[in-house]
């Protein structure tokens, strides 16, 4: 796992921009502590940090291969098969890594290559003899990538201040991009909240030429009949996610087990433990101070049960080598590391403690291991959120986890902005417009149930639309520790094939993931098995909510002092502040909170140009 960046233009020579290159490439360098280097040419730059994880030794960027300079960042889970058909085809190898298998299989297939590939990546290939590049982004969206086109070519990086390091990129806001953000949603045209800069989606290609840049797809879900029985659905599945997870334990450098107590991260390490037969494996879990005094199962409709006690059963079954990281309100509300969080962002977020937690919980993990296998992504393969299981959330016509806080009488994490502000960005409109635009992408089955169909398309959104949050999430906050953080849930083949059972397959007798549970029926104990969802855990202290309160009323204190201040609803702040708002407290009303603090700190660390949205 690394950072990469790059950098394009046809009308000049940057053989004579070194120094721009470098200053790019370090802003990677928390991604990818090991190693860096550029290589320069007369119209492209690539620039490269290393997390050294498969042949730390022979895996150095960027890696030139034939006419392929390549800058690469992820995991191909099966570089062995590729690297032995390449072998067969006469072509030799000098490492043992997989980004040489990448670099090499470029040269041998040209563009349609990055469809033989299962992994998580982006990357970058510039072609010295086409004088053409290539730029990369993996199926689902696990890895991040960036873009700037330019008048002569693009900048590119696997984060958002990589190019911002070039002075020919312009920090000024992009209203599109705020509504975006707004509503808790990637925008998935690609606008970031940087005028200009855009994000490569999930199974999306680029090529830049002189003749522009041409922007391709070269995966997307499709609508198949599912023909297996109930019984061949649950082998397939114990089948896949056994392969997936053999193949993603590969790792020259230790590795570690995320686990919380439930079906989807205690199956991994079942697995995992299962494979790894040589070493005792490493989990890791995340507890608050005083949660278990304060933990309440109606609280936000999310968290059903606490998770030590199916921890412990966990660790007792499988006999692993289990560290709980212990987190306080103090470590959250630490300036530093509210500061470092923001910085492996590059944007503002309403995620709260949830990524400040997740942050600490790695910078834990980090001292153990170099590689974290993680359950991300299964509540979305499998159906098992909340709201998939609430028709009247259903017949709501807006994203499906919005509808489910509107039922609950949440505010909108908008609320706390100005009418003024939700009018430029146009946001309402957006909102349902994003919404009927994601239903039009969904493929259709012929002859599919009403309920299966609509099942399909909430299955969709949440696998293109509300897990990408969860990926951005964990990317940075494992990277900006140099972690890299696997996930097997978000394997494509496993998508494909889940994506096309019935929904009366996924759910049986009253019971969510269903067949998750079954596929893992012989590997946990019972009660683990039955556990319901219970969403990642997020601090219950309402010493936190103090701090939050605390940054918002300095924000009206401070006037014009704070850029966001003009921005704001005064009144709806002033009520949070005076603890007098109907929301009351709880995880959902409180991100609204912090979007505020977080787009105020964003534009004064980012030195943001905010004026389109007055």
């Amino acid at each position: 796992m690394c950072g990469i960046t790059g950098w394009v233009d046809f009308g000049a020579d940057l053989r004579s921009r070194r120094a721009t290159v470098e200053a790019m490439t370090e802003t990677m360098a928390l991604r990818g502590p090991d190693d860096g280097a550029v290589w320069l040419s007369p119209h492209a730059a690539l620039g490269h940090r290393r997390l050294a994880v498969i042949d730390p030794a022979g895996g150095a960027q960027p890696m030139v291969r034939g006419a392929a300079v390549l800058t690469y960042s992820g995991e191909v889970y099966n570089f062995r098969e590729l690297r032995a058909e390449l072998e067969g085809k006469g072509h030799r190898f000098t490492t043992n890594s997989d980004t040489e298998v990448v670099a090499v299989a470029y040269t041998e297939w040209g563009e349609d290559f990055v469809s033989r590939l299962n992994g998580m990546f982006g990357f970058a290939i510039w072609d010295t003899e086409k004088e053409e590049l290539l730029l990369v982004r993996d199926r689902v969206g696990v890895k991040p990538v960036y873009y700037y086109p330019t008048d002569q070519g693009i900048l590119f990086g696997s984060e958002p201040k990589a190019i911002l390091a070039n002075p020919a990129a312009r920090r000024v806001v992009n209203p599109d991009g705020f509504a975006s953000f707004l509503m808790l949603q990637a925008n998935m045209a690609g606008t970031t909240l940087f005028d200009g800069m855009r994000e490569l989606q999930p199974g999306e290609y680029l090529k830049v030429s002189r003749n522009g840049i041409d922007k391709r797809r070269y995966w997307r879900l499709e609508a198949r009949p599912h023909e297996d029985d109930l019984d061949t659905t649950v082998t397939k599945v114990r089948s896949l996610m056994e392969d997936i997870v053999e193949r993603q334990l590969v790792s020259d450098v230790p590795l570690g087990m995320l686990l919380s107590g439930g079906v989807d991260s205690s199956l991994l390490t079942a697995l995992a433990a299962r494979a790894n037969t040589e070493d005792v494996l490493h989990s890791f879990s995340i507890d608050f101070v005083g949660y278990s005094d304060s933990f309440d199962s109606a609280a936000d409709g999310l968290r059903t049960t606490e998770d030590g006690p199916f921890i412990e059963q966990v660790v007792k079954h499988v006999g692993c080598l289990h560290e709980s990281v212990a987190v306080d309100t103090r470590g959250l509300s630490d300036p530093d590391v509210r500061r470092q969080v923001l910085g492996a962002w590059d944007l503002p977020n309403h995620l709260g403690d949830m990524d400040v937690s997740l942050y600490l919980l790695f910078r834990a993990v980090r001292e153990h291991c170099t590689v974290a296998i993680s359950g991300e992504g299964a509540d979305e393969v499998f159906g098992g959120y909340p709201w998939v299981h609430d028709q009247k959330v259903l017949d709501i016509p807006i994203y499906p986890w919005m509808a489910f806080q509107v039922l609950r009488g949440t505010p909108g994490p908008f609320s706390l902005f100005s009418s003024d502000v939700i009018e430029r960005t146009g946001m309402m409109e957006r909102l349902g417009g994003m919404y009927n635009e994601g239903l039009a992408e969904v493929p259709r089955l012929d002859g599919e149930t009403p309920e299966d169909a609509r099942m399909r398309e909430v299955n969709y959104l949440d696998l293109t639309r509300f897990m990408r949050a969860l990926l951005d999430r964990k990317d940075r906050m494992s990277m900006a520790l140099g972690l890299e953080v696997r996930v097997p849930f978000c394997d494509h083949r496993l998508i494909e094939y889940m994506f096309n059972v019935p929904w009366s397959m996924k759910k049986r007798n009253g019971t969510g993931k269903w067949l998750l549970r079954a596929a893992a029926g012989d590997l946990l104990p019972e009660s683990v098995l039955q556990r319901p969802k219970s969403a990642f855990p997020a601090t219950l202290d309402t010493g936190y909510d103090d701090m939050l309160r605390t940054g918002l009323k300095r924000i009206l204190d401070n006037g014009d002092d704070e850029p966001i201040r003009p921005l704001i609803n005064a009144e709806a702040a002033q009520e949070v502040v005076d603890g007098t708002d109907s929301a009351g407290g709880g995880t959902w009303n409180r991100l609204r909170t912090e979007s505020l603090l977080r787009a105020n700190a964003w534009i004064k660390e980012y030195q943001v140009d905010v004026s389109p949205l007055y």
